[in-house]
């Protein structure tokens, strides 16, 4: 799996050195519960989740460009219900940091343009739990269209709504979401 580059992030698989930098991130109550996933404790923990979770093919650390740092993870996670196999939905999640700068946008962007072009996937789902604001216009903005709400359970609740949304290939073909 190589690299993949957007004007200000490098997309490149996760090493165990990188687990300071994704602790940085991870500890914070802002990022995981949100997402689904209780805040890391510890670096040795984001290392485990590194030699994981972050090992699945297509996954990926956003990687500051301006400072090397990891601030992020993004790539495609399996699907609830979908069959085994290549993944067609996109998960992220992004250092507090950097919030409210259209980076996510960005990386989402770029991991579309990988999903059609190089996994030549037909369609790719995003999903977002009903009270994740911020997920909801990434997506949005990213050119993915609503199709239906499912309530799901997590560690934090036991029936939370979550919103999906699809790409389908001939949309981004024919759109001006390549950006």
């Amino acid at each position: 799996m190589s690299a993949i580059e957007t004007e200000r992030t490098l997309l490149r698989p996760f090493t165990a050195a990188d687990a300071a930098d994704v602790y940085a991130y991870a500890k914070d109550p802002r990022v995981g519960p949100i997402a689904g996933w209780k805040p890391h404790e510890s670096v040795e923990e984001s290392r485990r989740i590194i030699a994981t979770v972050f090992a699945a093919p297509h996954v990926f650390a956003v990687v500051d460009k301006s400072t090397g740092h990891v601030i992020g993870s993004a790539g495609f996670v399996q699907r609830s219900g979908a069959e085994e196999g290549v993944s067609d939905e996109i998960g992220y999640a992004l250092s507090p940091a950097y919030w409210g700068q259209s980076l996510m946008p960005e990386v989402v962007r770029a991991l579309i343009r990988y999903g059609f072009e190089e996994l030549d996937l037909k369609e790719i789902w995003c999903s977002h739990y009903e009270e994740n604001g911020r997920s909801r216009r990434v997506i949005e903005k990213c050119g993915f269209q609503y199709v239906f709400t499912q309530r799901l359970s997590d560690e934090f609740l036991p029936d939370r709504p979550t919103r999906f949304y699809v790409l389908l290939r001939q949309q981004w073909e024919g759109g001006a979401s390549h950006g």
